[in-house]
């Protein structure tokens, strides 16, 4: 009896094994690109870049997402929307401790959690963010598709104690209040 229970369980264990076989697709940090996007509450922009420092896809043998780990280099913060003076400005302060506190947090990560096929080459991924020490769940969209993926990933920098300027925190801002979304418009090359 107990040799054909384990005869049973064995093509179980084998097919369990297999149906998580993943590949790991390393992300290519100097061609893919992730542009970032703030607003005030009037309506005012400024837009910028963050590379990453590494990355990779796990993808299954057919090609679907399965998971995926990102890490972002907090120093890499740059602004693409102003030149001179404003620029130098805004970057340093975006490094402060009132925003990403770059000095002492060096790097951001994404780990993903979870992946929900939705149509054709397009992913509902949820995954862990942690931005200056704070790990938080966000969802977005992902597609993917041979040698790339794409995601808007937007953000409340609220969850992750960045509070300068949140009209959530803060009263009589008036046209300096700042939105607490930001949003990554996450380009990945594979």
């Amino acid at each position: 009896m107990k040799n054909r229970l384990m005869s049973a369980a064995a093509p179980v264990l084998i097919f369990t094994t297999l149906s998580f076989t993943t590949i790991k697709k390393q992300v290519d940090v100097e061609a893919s690109t992730i542009e970032w996007t703030g607003k005030k509450i009037t309506g005012a922009t400024h837009t910028g870049n963050i590379q990453l420092k590494e990355g990779f896809l796990n993808l299954t043998e057919e090609g679907q997402l399965a998971g995926g780990e990102f890490v972002m280099d907090m120093n890499t913060i740059v602004v693409t929307d102003l030149t001179g003076e404003y620029k130098t400005k805004l970057e340093n302060h975006l490094n402060d401790d009132d925003f990403f506190g770059v000095n002492k947090f060096s790097t951001s990560k994404l780990v993903i959690i979870e992946v929900k096929p939705l149509e054709g080459d397009e992913y509902e991924v949820t995954g862990d963010l942690t931005i200056k020490g704070k790990t938080e769940p966000v969802t977005f969209n992902m597609q993917v598709e041979e040698g790339s993926a794409t995601a808007k990933v937007v953000i409340d920098r609220t969850k992750y104690g960045i509070r300068y300027g949140s009209g959530s925190f803060f009263s009589n801002l008036g046209d300096n209040t700042i939105n607490n979304n930001f949003v990554l418009d996450v380009n990945l090359k594979f």
